[in-house]
Parts: C-alpha cells; structure tokens; sequence
C-alpha cells in the first residue's frame, strides 16, 4: 500500500471544488502524510435471489469513471479490494435490497463499491449509513440497457463522522437510475452525486434532504453531464438550517453538450432558515452548448420559516412548536415519501424532530 499519493497535490481552499469546505476538519483525508486504511464496508443484510456480492481487486475491478475529485482521486490510491454487487438480468426484486456499513474505526479509511445492474432489471437498494467514521467513500453504478435503480443513500452518522463521498452513475440506453439521498447526521459530510450516460432515452431523477443543526457542515455537489442525445435529468433538493454555523452547500452543475439534441432538464433547490446563525450556500449551473433541446432550467430559493403558515396552524389551535414541526415535515414530505419503507420514512422525521427539539427551533 503507498503511504503518499502519486503527484498529489491537497487542496487549499481557493479552488472553486473546495472554496466551501472546512479544510481542518476533514480529518486527515486530504493530508498526503496521512496513509487511509482500506476496507470493504458494505454488506448486504437481506440476501435475495439475483444478487451477488463479491469482494474483487481493486486491480481486477478498476473503476468505471475518471474523477477531478481529489478525495476520490486520493482514495483509489489506497483501496485494494473493491465490493462487487450485481443484479442478474431481467431480476426485478421484490423488496429493496438493504446495505448496511461494518468495519468502520473512527480512523481514516477508504471504501469502494460498484453496483451493476443488468439489462432490463429493476431493484431498489438502500444503503444505511450509522456509526463514526473517517471515510473517503466511493460508489460507482453501471445500468444495463433497459435496467431500473432506485439507490436510496441514508447519511444517519454519529456527530464526529466525516464523510466525503462520491456517487456517480453511468446510465445505457432506456435505463433510468433514480437517487435519493438523505443527509441528517455527521461532523462534516460532503457528497458528489453525479451523472452521466452511455445512451439516447436514458434518464436520471437526482432527489434529495438535508437538515443541519449546530455546527454541522452539509455539502452537496451535483454534475449532470448529458452527453448524448435524447436523454433527460431532474434535480430536486431541499435542505433545512437551524442553529449556530449550521452550514449547508448545495451546487448543481448540468452540462448539455453539443452532441445532446433533445435533452429534457430541470434542477431546483430550496433551503428554509429556521434559526439565525444559520447559513444557506445553493449556486445552480447550467452550461449549454446546442440550442436543439426540449427543455432546460433551474431555480434556487433560500428564505425564512414561513409565518402564514405557521399562523394558519396556531389559529386552528395547535401550539407553536407542534406547527412548525408540522410545516417541516411538510417541507420534506415530497422527497421523504419516496423511499416508500414507513419505518424509515418515520425514523428520519422523528430524528428531525429530535434535532429540533436541541436547538430550540
């Protein structure tokens, strides 16, 4: 295993990838002195039939995309084995498949997974992200023509974590890969969702929550990259604030080449401020190179709770902090509802709630 990084070069935070992030506090990640541990952290708690995990060499299984992302690109310098989860053509599981993480140490470590799903699947998988951990993170889909992936990403750590993930799909021709990503928990997590496509009537659906309280930093950066013709993408995250340097990141960057004749895309991005001290960075990018598209647009919106609401509810005799916990669950119902699993779907609002309850909001 190499102790330093080939030609790496850690980041200072005058480039634009990092201009947000709180260097000191990534715990090691980037520091070309530290050496990260590999490990294979994901397992599968309810086996189903048409799904295999394998554990391969980071050799035999190299990864599937190139990356500018210098966590990433200082990760697979250190991982030596790769997590391997294939769904069997034409499998269509009956009940999501459920990821849980193990072997983590609260020290720098480094993790890969590929998920492969082939042609004409369909399968919903669930990651569940808990404990305490120092992790440089990579997963990596590849949808056979025709296949269908639901990959729900529950961000439910412990208040030291540290998580710097990258989540990047390459989607075929009529595959559509639809991502729901949950953020609730961790020191300072910072996530790159990205997209991008091997072939036309292909689609993308990026959802996704976040809700930071004290201290927490939250970053989210998304790439769409349409690099073919007739393929379409919908990018929807809403994020909530409340308490002393709560901070939350939100980036949408989606590319339309020249060669994307009849993209369809739209990105949205809302942030509600429930406390002062709180803060809001959402920045929406859309670069297009040919005027032969069905549609493109974004919008982004950070404001305060709203106090009709908030009035309607306590004229009709519902106290204070019942209404406003009513509105936010309100606020998160939209993308929360997707995951369709009640228990989870509960547990995340009543982890909100809690949340809520600290900071006095």
């Amino acid at each position: 295993m190499s102790t330093l990084t080939t030609n790496y070069l850690a980041p200072t935070g005058r480039e634009e990838a990092w201009r947000f992030t709180p260097l000191a506090r990534v715990g090691g990640l980037l520091d070309a002195a530290v050496s990260l541990e590999s490990v294979n952290s994901i397992s599968i708690s309810n086996p189903q039939d048409g799904v295999k995990l394998t554990v391969k060499t980071a050799t035999d299984r190299p990864a599937i995309s190139s990356s500018d992302d210098l966590a990433t690109i200082r990760g697979r310098e250190f991982i030596e084995e790769v997590s391997h989860i294939e769904v069997s053509n034409n499998v269509q599981l009956s009940e999501p498949l459920l990821l849980v993480r193990s072997n983590l140490t609260g020290k720098p470590q480094a993790s890969r997974t590929l998920i492969s799903c082939g042609v004409n699947s369909h399968a919903t998988i669930i990651l569940q992200n808990t404990g305490e951990a120092i992790l440089s993170d990579e997963i990596e889909f590849e949808l056979a023509q025709g296949a269908t992936l639901t990959f729900v990403s529950l961000q439910e750590w412990s208040g030291k974590t540290v998580h710097l993930g990258r989540q990047h799909a390459v989607i075929s021709k009529d595959a559509t890969f639809n991502s729901i990503v949950v953020t609730v928990g961790g020191s300072l997590v910072r996530l790159l969702p990205t997209v991008e496509y091997s072939g036309p009537g292909s689609s993308a659906d990026l959802q996704g929550l976040y809700f930071a309280t004290d201290g927490q930093h939250l970053e989210h950066r998304l790439h769409v990259d349409h690099n073919v013709p007739n393929a379409n993408s919908r990018v929807n995250y809403k994020g909530a604030l409340a308490g002393d340097k709560a901070h939350t990141v939100w980036i949408g960057d989606v590319y339309i080449r020249a060669n994307a004749e009849g993209t369809d895309t739209y990105e949205l991005n809302r942030n509600l401020l429930l406390s002062d001290g709180a803060r809001a960075d959402s920045v929406p990018n859309l670069e297009i190179e040919t005027g032969e598209i069905v549609g493109a647009g974004h919008a982004s919106t950070t404001g305060r709770f709203d106090d009709e609401q908030l009035f309607y509810l306590s004229s009709r005799g519902i106290p204070a902090d019942i209404a406003r916990r009513l509105v936010i669950r309100g606020f998160f119902a939209e993308i929360v509802g997707k995951i369709k699993d009640e228990e989870i779907e509960n547990r995340l609002m009543d982890r909100i709630d809690t949340e809520l309850a600290k900071v006095g909001a």
